[in-house]
């Protein structure tokens, strides 16, 4: 049976410093940690995971919850997270909590003692007061909703949505409705805000039949979609507040036989990855889904390699104007 000195002699290092590489220390260089990752994987040697958190008082699993795990925007998000995970030798305990604050308070209650650390996403306001219980030291990044004394990360959703809707005003559209997510959801409330903000910048008069609830689906965007082409005077745009509920809008459109762009231009926001592939392909917000859920793991990573010495900070990430045929119509 391999041991973990075998390992050592044979990548050349002493027994400590594999013993790092397997408990993902930051001390190891990137080089010495592919090396003796190579050697343990040719030598078929596996550290006994239970041993190993007993003495290190580490799992070398970190969790993430978010509101939800269906469609692609949680699917690339999860993908960075686990990108940046693997290659510290890390692994993912991953929740849904639907946005429900008992739901979070429960999962976060189930995963302690079982993680280094927690990627908590909600965009309800007051998503830290579950994990306001862990010790205080604990590792913990909230992705939208920001706490105090937490580290997080935010989009920058008002000024994306602001951007979008001076494209569509730019394109000459006046009568411009809005497909919003969820209510108490503090992305689609601060999307609502940039889409009010380009208006009155504009001059345009804001008329609430126009603004029509969601839920961040496609299905909702689809009947959202519906609801639309019956406001008279019609509207000749739509801003989806994220990308599945303007798929579901295209959808919508396409059976009413009405052509996007010339009889009505439809936009969203995320750059999910079926975006490019719609008919037409979809203008959109672009937001680094991906380099998101990495960037989220890597400013967790520093917060469980530093503990108390780590000072919480928040970011907010840009998004960038992507236009495409949906919108891009003389």
């Amino acid at each position: 049976m391999t041991t973990i000195k075998d390992v050592a002699r044979a990548a050349g290092v002493s027994v400590a410093t594999v013993s790092r590489v397997h408990n993902g220390s930051p001390l190891v260089t990137e080089a010495t940690r592919r090396r003796v990752r190579k050697v343990a994987v040719r030598l078929g040697y596996s550290p006994h995971a239970a041993a190993r958190s007993l003495s290190s008082k580490k799992t070398n699993v970190i969790g993430v919850l978010l509101p939800d795990l269906y469609g692609e925007f949680y699917s690339e998000l999860i993908r960075g997270v686990d990108q940046c995970a693997q290659q510290r030798g890390f692994h993912l305990l991953v929740a849904s909590s639907h946005n429900e604050r008992a739901e979070i308070a429960a999962a976060v209650q189930s995963m302690r003692g079982r993680v280094d650390g927690l990627i908590v996403m909600s965009p309800a306001p007051g998503a830290h007061r579950p994990v306001k219980d862990l010790p205080a030291t604990f590792p913990i990044l909230l992705l939208g909703a920001a706490g105090p004394g937490f580290d997080s990360i935010a989009i920058a959703n008002e000024a994306g949505a602001r951007e979008m809707v001076r494209h569509l005003v730019a394109k000459g559209h006046r009568r411009i409705a809005m497909i919003l997510g969820p209510r108490e959801n503090q992305d689609a409330a601060e999307r609502f805000e940039g889409y009010r903000g380009a208006l009155a910048e504009a001059g345009i008069a804001e008329d609430a039949a126009l603004h029509v609830t969601g839920d961040f689906t496609d299905t909702s965007g689809y009947n959202a979609a519906r609801a639309i082409l019956d406001t008279t005077p019609r509207a000749t745009a739509i801003f989806a507040g994220n990308d599945a509920m303007a798929v579901g809008a295209l959808g919508a459109l396409r059976e009413a036989g009405v052509r996007v762009p010339d009889d009505m231009a439809v936009a969203g926001f995320d750059d999910i990855p079926m975006s490019r592939y719609t008919h037409p392909p979809l203008s959109t917000v672009r937001v680094d889904i991906a380099a998101l859920g990495e960037r989220a793991a890597v400013r967790l990573f520093e917060a469980v390699a530093n503990h108390r010495r780590h000072r919480a900070r928040r970011e907010v990430v840009p998004g960038q104007l992507i236009i495409r045929a949906s919108t891009d119509s003389p």
